[in-house]
């Protein structure tokens, strides 16, 4: 297996725990592969909640409107925070006080692919939102978010005040919606292998030896 030319483009959401789960795995499938293969690696944006409200709304109202009781989540966020330890993520859900419009986040995150720091501006995002409680919907809070990634924070700040990136983000979401993808996370392994979901590192790591064979 060689790593030469291996991309691989991942479909997610900010406020979705099982894409943090699947950058992890993914990242030790990488870590696997020849002692760490090379990967050009692109973050591609899918909003959950395409009609999320701008400002976002109450988390408790939002997980009972979503699951049905907080009951049903909290069955769910057992078997998370149980993963989440096998990942070394610290999912801290009750420091969460309101699910996010994500698309600000996806125009930060384009950005930051600009500016050469995509990767750490997504683990930035993740670690933000899902291990202190940060609400990643508003534009101050993320402009700190970018400053942590090493992105100027008055600089993107004035980008995410503006225009730039709204064209470009919806022109890739519609990719992944005519790819009919229909939730995340979603890789796609040098345009021709696929996988759906959190799988383990072992599935990630078939994937991208196919995905070598076939390039």
């Amino acid at each position: 297996m060689t790593d030469r030319g291996l991309t691989v483009e991942v479909y997610s959401d900010i406020v979705c725990p099982w894409c943090y789960v699947g950058k992890r795995r993914l990242e030790r499938a990488l870590a696997q592969l020849n002692g760490g293969a090379q990967a050009r690696i692109t973050w591609c944006p899918f909003q959950l909640n395409p009609t999320m409200l701008s400002d976002g709304m109450d988390r408790t109202a939002y997980l009972k409107a979503k699951f049905g009781s907080l009951d049903n989540f909290g069955r769910m966020e057992e078997q998370l925070l149980a993963v989440g330890a096998e990942e070394q993520i610290p999912f801290a859900f009750e420091k969460i006080q309101r699910t996010p419009n994500t698309f600000a986040a996806h125009r930060l995150v384009w950005y930051a692919e600009q500016q050469g720091k995509q990767d750490a501006m997504v683990e930035a995002l993740f670690r933000g939102y899902f291990l202190e409680g940060k609400n990643i919907g508003d534009v101050k809070t993320l402009a700190h978010v970018a400053a942590e990634a090493g992105l100027d924070r008055t600089e993107t700040e004035e980008f995410l005040e503006g225009e730039k990136g709204v064209v470009e983000v919806k022109a890739e979401e519609a990719v992944g919606r005519q790819l009919g993808i229909r939730g995340v996370p979603y890789f796609v392994f040098n345009g021709t292998v696929s996988i759906s979901g959190a799988q383990p590192p072992d599935m990630f790591v078939s994937a991208i030896r196919q995905a070598e064979k076939q390039s």
